[in-house]
């Protein structure tokens, strides 16, 4: 802990994340986003106003970034799915980064009396994972990476990346990924944009594994030590809150001078059954009632993801705040004690 003004220590900044953008979408469009196989992505082009309007939702709640809403936007997908050409498709995933700056330059202008001008918030593009586009429940297991191969993914992956660097993303999300090859693949293409950073967080099922079987510990540290000058944070996403304590516990344990930054955001806690839709809400604890706990296990990035709206956002928000607030008093007694024990 180092002193940053005249008043003690500060505590470790934190960077509030949005929530689920589908899900505040919802709020907006008339239209079924669940099951569709581009997701919310087809909105891009069907709906940009609503696009814009929901980053605005996660701006005006508190967040420090927004996300593009690209996580199911490829080219391929475009084409099958919309009819364009593969320039069109291209031209869908620049169109996604400009929505979100959009709602950016909106915010400013809307708060430019309360925002500082060093402190604007970032545009940080989604790379959702290769089996999001094949629409047959992969993603959720990994599984297409028994039969699919890294130079399969890579050649995905690296138009859709392009993109998304060349409209000028201040960071790129690497998440929801649940296999390791995929991962580590993800790490290295990353190195062909050498002026870009990114965050990787894995989908997990369960609070040791991530939804291909690896242990999220090591998968996650091997992705770093792979590229650590270009990655700002491992972590996890799109999994039960419940899940992340244990996930966490002990990762920086070995590097107590140098820790790795943690990354987290979760679902609700609902299940997704894909014949009603999701269920169980009434029976989960809300995101924000972890949030301390994982700012304790050195969670530095925090929000929410499918079925968290901007107004979860507002509640991490305040619990963020509650824990910086008990941080600097418990520096305040702890170097009061200090003091005390070498009078």
């Amino acid at each position: 802990m180092s002193p940053t003004n005249g008043e003690g220590p500060e505590p470790p900044h934190i960077v509030i994340l949005d929530g689920g953008f589908s899900t505040q979408l919802s709020c907006h469009v008339g239209h079924v986003i669940d099951g569709d196989p581009l997701w919310s992505a087809r909105f891009l082009s069907t709906h940009p106003e609503d696009v814009v309007n929901t980053h605005l939702d996660f701006l005006r709640a508190g967040a420090d970034l927004i996300i593009t809403n690209t996580y199911q936007a490829s080219v391929d997908g475009f084409v099958e799915h919309l009819g364009v050409t593969a320039e069109e498709a291209y031209e869908l995933i620049v169109q996604g980064v400009e929505l979100a700056k959009r709602a950016r330059t909106l915010y400013l202008e809307e708060y430019q009396d309360y925002v500082q001008k060093d402190n604007r918030p970032l545009v940080v593009g989604s790379v959702g994972p290769y089996g999001a586009h094949l629409h047959d429940g992969s993603e959720y297991d990994g599984s297409y990476a028994d039969t699919t191969s890294v130079e399969t993914m890579r050649e995905w992956h690296r138009p859709r990346i392009q993109a998304l660097v060349e409209a000028g993303v201040d960071l790129l999300a690497l998440e929801t990924i649940p296999c390791q090859e995929e991962a580590e693949m993800l790490c290295e293409l990353l190195k062909e944009f050498p002026h870009i950073k990114a965050w990787v967080v894995f989908s997990c099922k369960d609070n040791q594994s991530i939804a291909h079987g690896e242990s999220f510990q090591k998968v996650a540290k091997k992705c770093w030590e792979t590229n650590p000058e270009q990655l700002v944070a491992v972590g996890v996403n799109c999994c039960a809150p419940s899940f992340v304590a244990n996930l966490l516990k002990g990762f920086n344990d070995d590097r107590p001078h140098d820790p790795i930054p943690l990354i987290v955001y979760p679902n609700s806690g609902e299940k997704y059954n894909p014949q009603i839709g999701w269920i169980d809400r009434d029976k989960c604890e809300s995101v924000e009632v972890f949030v301390q706990e994982w700012l304790d296990l050195g969670v530095r990035y925090v929000g929410g993801c499918c079925r968290t709206y901007a107004a979860d956002v507002s509640r991490i928000r305040n619990q963020v705040q509650c824990w910086r607030d008990r941080w600097r008093f418990q520096a305040k007694y702890s170097n009061a004690q200090t003091n005390k024990n070498t009078k």
